[in-house]
């Protein structure tokens, strides 16, 4: 493979995404239900197999269970053109995974993190990390084991002249920045990716406006993800602002992690804060066109005329 440009270090595990559940699920009932499609999942997978479709070269480190589950979401982010020779495989612990319930006003994600907490520092191959041009991670506060030399490997990717990014999402245990761990790391991240709620629950203030404010004050660069709203990128003082793209939605899931792919390859492009947030949002845009957060990004000639028609070229 040629010299990467991206390496993502996270996980990777499937989603069973559950359509059309009543609002309300009452126990001991049994209700049917729309459809269903078990596909690739986690932030992290979906941006590494999403940027490698976008035409980045991309590795991934990660840890998957020895188990059948684990061979098919390998196979699926090898598919998407990502390196996948430093994923290693446990034999005592499963593959996570994430049950999607997609309800009419809101999604509820039930995740059963198996290897997820397992990936350690030990785990890394530094080498191989550093061969890259940027490092980005996703899904902070899943990394159990790796979170607290999280600091550590972005001191050292920044020492050694790689850019970095990353995308906390959310803390199922809804403490945050409780110990300071993400505020170590903010200090060797270049893009930090958040979403409307996760900015306020970073920033502990509930007015967006502040809230990126005061994260941009901590970081170079803040993305925040604001759905149909758009997207605003905001460095130190200066601020820019992109409307969403108008399509048909079929699925949400993943829109965020596509978005980030796109920033990121649109930015090593070396592209104005401008056009990474329209070449974002239409990546994102073009994710909840089709069911799960890669299914569109695997047809690459449906890829190529999505953004010829949105954005006029790739």
């Amino acid at each position: 493979m040629a010299k990467l440009e991206v390496c993502v270090i996270g996980e990777i595990n499937p989603d069973l995404i559950l359509y059309g559940l009543p609002q309300e699920l009452e126990p001991e009932r049994e209700f049917l239900i729309d459809g269903f499609s078990l596909t690739l999942g986690s932030s992290s997978a979906i941006f590494a197999h999403n940027l490698a479709v976008l035409g980045t070269r991309v590795g991934m480190i990660s840890k998957i269970g020895n188990d059948p589950l684990g061979k098919v979401v390998l196979e699926r982010v090898a598919a998407g053109g990502v390196d996948v020779t430093h994923v290693k495989v446990s034999d005592h612990t499963p593959t996570g995974v994430s049950v999607i319930l997609t309800q009419a006003r809101q999604r509820v994600i039930l995740t059963y993190p198996g290897t997820m907490f397992e990936l350690s520092y030990d785990d890394l191959d530094f080498d191989y990390i550093l061969s890259a041009r940027h490092l980005h991670i996703s899904s902070f506060f899943l990394h159990r084991k790796l979170r607290p030399r999280i600091a550590d490997l972005f001191q050292m990717a920044k020492a050694e002249g790689l850019s970095t990014s990353m995308d906390t999402n959310d803390d199922p245990e809804d403490k945050w920045d409780e110990n300071g761990d993400v505020s170590r790391v903010l200090d060797f991240v270049d893009t930090l990716f958040v979403n409307e709620r996760e900015v306020r629950k970073l920033a502990q203030t509930e007015d967006l406006e502040d809230a990126t404010a005061t994260l941009a004050g901590r970081t170079k660069r803040v993305v925040v993800k604001l759905g149909a709203k758009g997207a605003v990128v905001r460095e130190g003082s200066r601020e820019w602002r992109h409307p969403a793209l108008a399509v048909d939605v079929i699925d949400a899931v993943g829109a965020g992690d596509s978005f980030d792919a796109g920033y990121i390859h649109s930015l090593l492009r070396g592209d104005s804060p401008e056009n990474c947030l329209a070449f974002a949002n239409a990546a994102g845009a073009l994710s909840t066109t089709k069911a799960g957060g890669t299914e569109a990004f695997r047809d690459r000639v449906y890829v190529s005329k999505f953004f010829q028609e949105h954005l006029r070229a790739v």
